[in-house]
């Protein structure tokens, strides 16, 4: 049988034989295949690195996060602790400072007890126990209302009575029944007074 002619192609070249063709198109078909599926192999084994990456980054900062959380709750506790001391012990100083005048205080009571008790020696006792005092009301900042003579201020004053006084000027403090005090420049209790007021007019 005589072999069969390649007709020619449209631009004069002879046309490859038709199985051959076929044979070329699944050889490539099947390269592609393998190509697509070592692509797709690696990119699993990829993807499953990256995963553990991601899981191994996830409990880093999970355990940094409770490890911060610990933290902030030993700081809360330690700071609720510090907070209840701070007003617990407080007037630590200030009481250490009371206690000198305390020990004055009772020393001149014992004194006085005695039949014999010098009267001089407990007055000037009780003169240095007042000294005493008040140093250390100064040194924490508290400062006695004693506005006698004073224009009343009704900020620092309470005024008990009202005296009708022509010697005086209208509003001014005559008596100080009890005297006042304040803690760094604030009231702690004012000073109770008695005030001067203008005598009625003679009729």
């Amino acid at each position: 049988m005589s072999e069969q002619k390649k007709r020619p192609a449209a631009d004069g070249r002879p046309e490859r034989d038709t199985t051959q063709a076929a044979e070329e198109t699944f050889d490539e078909s099947a390269a592609e295949m393998e190509i697509d599926s070592n692509i797709a192999e690696g990119s699993a084994e990829d993807l499953m690195d990256l995963l553990e990456k991601a899981r191994a980054k996830a409990d880093e900062h999970y355990d940094q996060m409770m490890r911060a959380h610990a933290e902030l709750e030993n700081l809360k506790r330690r700071h609720a602790r510090d907070l209840e001391n701070a007003h617990k012990y407080a007037l630590d100083k200030f009481v250490a400072e009371l206690l000198g005048v305390w020990d004055s205080l009772e020393l001149g009571h014992n004194a006085a007890q005695d039949e014999t008790a010098d009267v001089p020696k407990l007055r000037e006792g009780t003169e240095l126990t007042l000294k005493m005092l008040s140093d250390a009301m100064d040194k924490f900042g508290v400062a006695q209302i004693d506005p006698l003579n004073e224009v009343f201020n009704p900020e620092l004053h309470q005024a008990m009575s009202m005296q009708p006084r022509a010697d005086v000027p209208a509003n001014t403090v005559v008596a100080v029944v009890q005297k006042g005090y304040t803690l760094n420049g604030r009231l702690v209790r004012p000073a109770m007074v008695m005030v001067s007021q203008a005598p009625a007019p003679a009729s």
